[in-house]
């Protein structure tokens, strides 16, 4: 089974979380992370993250459409787009905690010349949707991220993510998450931001 068709199986199983208490939690904690990031709190994002993170970007690309699916919502999946590996579909980003932190540090070096000044940067998270798994919380969410820095453009990104929360020490921490970037063809400044 594909990676795209075993992640349309996996929704149409999820049952989503009608418990205003949940939802309003699961918001919060996106705020929350929101502001950490814009704040530049880096090392209190890290906080927010489980020890056995799998943070994805895949590229985004035109697939060629497969006929087999032509009459179905399959056919215009946005899952058939994203480069998660094999030819000529390498992934933007993959990282995992360690890889995260060394980032998150390294933006405090004197000597970090993308981060110094550091650019400024303002997250807004919507639509966001939760679904109930077996050890924590499936969620989809869309982002808008602004970036400024001295001297240069303003840019705008823009995105889904697709996150997996898990509770750890009664704490809501992310595990896994993939980024999907709108774009297939990036014109940003830079993809060394945290999404």
């Amino acid at each position: 089974m594909t990676a795209q068709a075993t992640n349309q199986h996996a929704e149409a199983e999820l049952i989503p979380v009608t418990d205003v208490e949940i939802i309003t939690r699961v918001q919060q904690f996106y705020y929350r992370e929101a502001r950490l990031l814009d704040n530049r709190q880096y090392l209190s994002w890290l906080g927010l993250l489980t020890d056995d993170l799998d943070y994805r970007i895949p590229s985004r690309f035109i697939p060629t459409p497969n006929p087999q699916q032509r009459g179905t919502e399959a056919y215009h999946a946005v899952d058939n787009e994203l480069g998660r590996g094999g030819p000529y579909q390498a992934p933007l980003r993959v990282e995992n905690v360690f890889t995260l932190a060394i980032r998150a540090d390294r933006a405090f070096k004197v000597n970090a010349w993308a981060d110094n000044p550091p650019p400024r940067t303002r997250r807004f998270i919507t639509n966001v949707e939760v679904f109930k798994t077996a050890d924590g919380y499936q969620t989809y969410n869309n982002f808008m991220m602004t970036y400024s820095r001295h001297d240069n453009a303003n840019f705008t990104y823009s995105g889904q993510r697709r996150d997996t929360l898990r509770e750890v020490d009664g704490e809501l921490k992310i595990s896994r998450r993939e980024v999907m970037h709108d774009w297939d063809v990036m014109s940003i400044p830079t993809m060394g931001l945290f999404f």
